[in-house]
């Protein structure tokens, strides 16, 4: 049965991939953006689609529309992004969450917050379960992006437990696809972008420091999986690849891809950057029966091929 499904940051990295994925199983979509780091370019194929609607829309304003689903997604996601303007950030995720939450429980919509591992922090407990309440300061550089979706994920269980909206918390880890933006200044694309412009790789600190990386296809069949769960379920839940790296191996494998001659440079490192990173996937794998399929060869692959279609 077609399914009307408001995505919010809809034309981002993830929200792209994911209306493409709701329209292909039959559902009318509503892609909600303010292009603030969407990217019009990343839906342009959705547009034809007569089951497909771009609406350019601020969450930090309400909006009004009959929906079956929300996934609320908006958010710039990437430090230079989230640091460019810190109050836009943290107004975007409490008053993003405010409007969404009022919205499903108006129209009876479920609806999904995408949260982060960054709620997390600078983890204590490796690797971070779900019921780990995270290790964070409150005043940093990071906090407007780590605070307010810690903020964020209060009011949905706030609006669960007062007005019984139906509500999903998914913590999303390290995600890397096309679709990511060039100059995001994350890892993956940061790495791959120098590479294939035979510039420094940059790493910060020792490269020490661990990630998970996790390819977009498996996110995004995570998500949809959590939707789709009985209303019981609610959440938290870590969607994320346990498949542990260091940043400098990252960095030799996107070398070793692209065949690059980029030297690898050592920088200092920034304020509150995590030093490990790493999902407990034990209740996605129990409830879900998901898992990772991508290995990180065949994601970045992948990922180079649109990189090189981007930066060449």
């Amino acid at each position: 049965m077609m399914k009307r499904i408001l995505v919010t940051g809809g034309a981002g990295f993830i929200g792209s991939h994911l209306c493409a994925r709701l329209l292909n199983e039959g559902n009318d979509v509503i892609c909600l953006d303010n292009y603030f780091t969407g990217n019009k370019e990343n839906i342009i194929s959705l547009i034809g689609n007569p089951h497909f609607e771009m609406v350019r829309h601020d969450v930090i304003h309400p909006y009004y529309v009959e929906v079956d689903q929300i996934y609320n997604l908006a958010c710039p996601a990437s430090p230079v992004h989230y640091q460019y303007n810190p109050i836009k950030t943290i107004k975007t995720s409490v008053m993003g969450a405010i409007n969404m939450l009022g919205l499903a429980k108006r129209v009876n919509a479920k609806i999904l917050q995408a949260s982060t591992s960054e709620i997390y922090g600078d983890p204590f407990v490796h690797p971070q379960p779900e019921s780990y309440w995270g290790n964070v300061n409150t005043i940093g550089i990071r906090s407007c992006y780590d605070e307010g979706k810690r903020c964020a994920e209060t009011l949905f269980m706030d609006y669960h437990r007062q007005n019984n909206v139906k509500i999903k918390i998914i913590r999303i880890f390290n995600t890397y696809g096309p679709n990511m933006h060039p100059s995001d200044g994350r890892v993956v694309s940061n790495f791959i972008v120098q590479a294939l412009k035979s510039e420094n790789i940059t790493i910060y600190g020792e490269g020490t420091q661990t990630r998970s990386f996790q390819y977009i296809d498996d996110l995004i069949e995570g998500m949809i999986r959590v939707m789709n769960t009985d209303d019981s379920f609610i959440g938290p839940i870590n969607i994320g690849n346990p498949n542990e790296f260091t940043i400098m191996q990252l960095a030799e494998r996107v070398l070793a891809l692209t065949g690059s001659k980029s030297k690898i440079v050592k920088l200092d490192l920034p304020s509150d950057d995590p030093q490990q990173r790493k999902p407990d996937i034990t209740l996605a794998r129990n409830l879900l029966g998901w898992e990772p399929k991508v290995q990180l060869d065949k994601g970045l692959g992948k990922t180079i091929n649109y990189f090189k279609t981007k930066v060449l």
